[in-house]
């Protein structure tokens, strides 16, 4: 969506999640080809084409996870995407991944990375941690770092990239909130286990609050926390809010809304609510990508 609002054209994707191929599909009305990991996979990727853009699995490098980097087979999704770059050569790529990435290892794991990138395959690199609620205006703590590069041998005018600056957050979670009665499941009754840590706790409606395992937390600054892909599976990073009609958690439509997609227009598909939340907590936030793609755009079209 991003790259689209930008001028680009999608050409290829590949998703191996069934649930996620049903959002993409439902609302692109193109399905996924599955696990890149696979020869037939790669195999079906266009000759030529300008930009890949591409995320790596996170929980090999997150904080959130046991952080086993290169040694977790997801981690390994990496060095199938420099196979993509080092045969198609495409003119920019645009790489998405946890904070904690910079540091994994002592740095060495992003070093790694540095040196694929720049030292065996010959790109340009440029990287920068942005936060979701000071660089596109939305009230989510969410810190990721992105990776352009560029292939000076195509893109002259490579050196001129820069990343967003910084903008005010003029809009609270409230902007982003359904004011109606949401489905009773999204509401904590008086016979769930943390119900009463919940009252107790939760007690202001323009607040937003954690459960964390074994209590509850408000979140001081007043923005959600970044939404993860465990919200809808008994995770402990669920955003619980308190409404006119009780305590419940942020519902997928919200969440969505909290990551800059356009829910008056993006298509809900009949998945079960984790699938939502899991695909989420995996997406971007739009308005800040769709910024770095704007420039990406801008960068290739004046070389």
């Amino acid at each position: 969506m991003a790259m689209q609002s930008a001028g680009g054209r999608c050409v290829y994707s590949s998703e191996w999640d069934k649930a996620a191929k049903t959002t993409y599909f439902t609302n692109f009305g193109e399905m996924p080809l599955g696990d890149i990991m696979l020869q037939d996979v790669k195999d079906s990727i266009p000759a030529k084409f300008d930009v890949l853009c591409a995320g790596f699995p996170c929980q090999a490098f997150s904080i959130a996870g046991l952080q086993k980097g290169f040694s977790d087979s997801r981690g390994l999704l990496f060095f199938e995407i420099k196979k993509i770059i080092e045969k198609h050569r495409p003119k920019a790529v645009v790489l998405e991944n946890v904070k904690n990435l910079v540091k994994h290892d002592k740095g060495r794991s992003f070093k790694t990375i540095l040196d694929i990138l720049e030292g065996d395959l010959g790109y340009k690199v440029f990287y920068k941690v942005l936060n979701t609620m000071t660089h596109s205006n939305i009230p989510q703590n969410r810190e990721r770092i992105f990776i352009v590069c560029f292939d000076p041998l195509q893109v002259a005018n490579h050196f001129r990239f820069k990343f967003p600056k910084k903008i005010p957050l003029t809009k609270t979670v409230a902007d982003f909130l359904e004011t109606e009665r949401q489905l009773e499941c999204y509401y904590y009754s008086a016979k769930s286990s943390i119900y009463t840590k919940l009252e107790k706790n939760v007690t202001r409606n323009t607040a937003v609050y954690q459960w964390r395992r074994t209590y509850v937390q408000e979140n001081k600054n007043s923005v959600c926390p970044a939404l993860t892909a465990n919200m809808g599976t008994g995770g402990h990073n669920v955003p619980i809010i308190k409404d006119s009609y009780g305590i419940r958690k942020l519902t997928p439509r919200e969440c969505f809304a909290l990551q800059g997609f356009p829910v008056d227009q993006f298509i809900f598909p009949e998945i079960s609510k984790s699938s939502l939340y899991k695909q989420i907590g995996n997406s971007v936030t739009l308005g800040l990508v769709q910024k770095i793609a704007a420039e990406t755009a801008a960068i290739l079209k004046s070389s």
